[in-house]
């Protein structure tokens, strides 16, 4: 099967650099998440002050988009929305715009959140392999949260590894994609990297690669290289988790004209 703490996901937007402004190319694009936890008796009310909160944002000529997920798997309550990727810059003028919604978000979404966290992912496009680009929008998205053993050796290790399948994949032209990014700023307990591919159905997403990840490194560096990668990699994480995200079309606010 296509396959930490289950507070972040992401969505298809993540890595979707090419509509990114030729000024603005050269800086560093990071994409902001935000994940919100409900009670089950809440979730009606809290999706309608969502609504509300997208409506005051449209109102006020609000331009940046905020995609959202639900949970499918792992704990079915929480939601999640994703920035595109912008600079640092956009992150500044994205927040002073939407002060105007703040109190809306307080009185009408706030009273129903048992929790919200937020984090910065960084993509790293030397780590990916998605030969036929990035999807807009996915049905599914499945993220796998890694969590790496404390010190500079496993981060290294893990973006050694992570590299070397993505030249093996690519060099092999393998029919599975998947994308990397590093989170930044998630507090304690985050992980340290996320891993996301996409699958246009239930049945898309239950499809078996063929070959395998790890036999598709075999085939490309031989079985005694592919073990030695993989032990490395093990090595280095101390916790590994996943779960699946679908879109919410009804959840994202899309500015107007776009």
């Amino acid at each position: 099967m296509k396959s930490m703490k289950p507070w972040m996901a992401s969505m298809a937007a993540l890595l979707c650099i090419a509509g990114v402004h030729a000024a603005e190319m050269g800086k560093t694009h990071v994409i902001r998440d935000y994940t919100d936890t409900v009670a089950p008796a809440d979730q009606q009310a809290y999706e309608a002050g969502v609504k509300s909160y997208n409506q005051c944002l449209g109102q006020h000529g609000f331009k940046y988009a905020w995609v959202a997920l639900l949970h499918e798997t792992g704990d079915t309550y929480r939601y999640s929305y994703i920035s595109d990727p912008s600079t640092w810059e956009t992150f500044d003028a994205m927040h002073t715009a939407g002060k105007a919604c703040d109190q809306t978000w307080r009185t009408e979404v706030n009273p129903h959140l048992k929790s919200e966290t937020s984090a910065f992912l960084e993509p790293m496009p030397e780590l990916t392999y998605m030969p036929g680009g990035m999807p807009k929008t996915s049905a599914l998205t499945e993220v796998t949260y890694f969590k790496l053993k404390p010190g500079h050796d496993a981060s290294e290790a893990f973006t050694s590894v992570a590299r070397k399948i993505a030249a093996a994949a690519e060099k092999s032209k393998w029919s599975e994609h998947f994308m990397i990014a590093k989170v930044k700023d998630g507090d304690q307990g985050a992980p340290d990297f996320m891993v996301v591919s996409f699958s246009r159905s239930w049945a898309d997403f239950g499809e078996d690669a063929n070959p395998t990840l790890w036999k598709m490194v075999e085939n490309t560096y031989g079985k005694e290289d592919a073990a030695a990668l993989r032990k490395s990699l093990n090595d280095a994480i101390q916790d590994v988790s996943s779960h699946v995200d679908s879109y919410s079309a009804d959840l994202t606010y899309q500015p107007s004209g776009k």
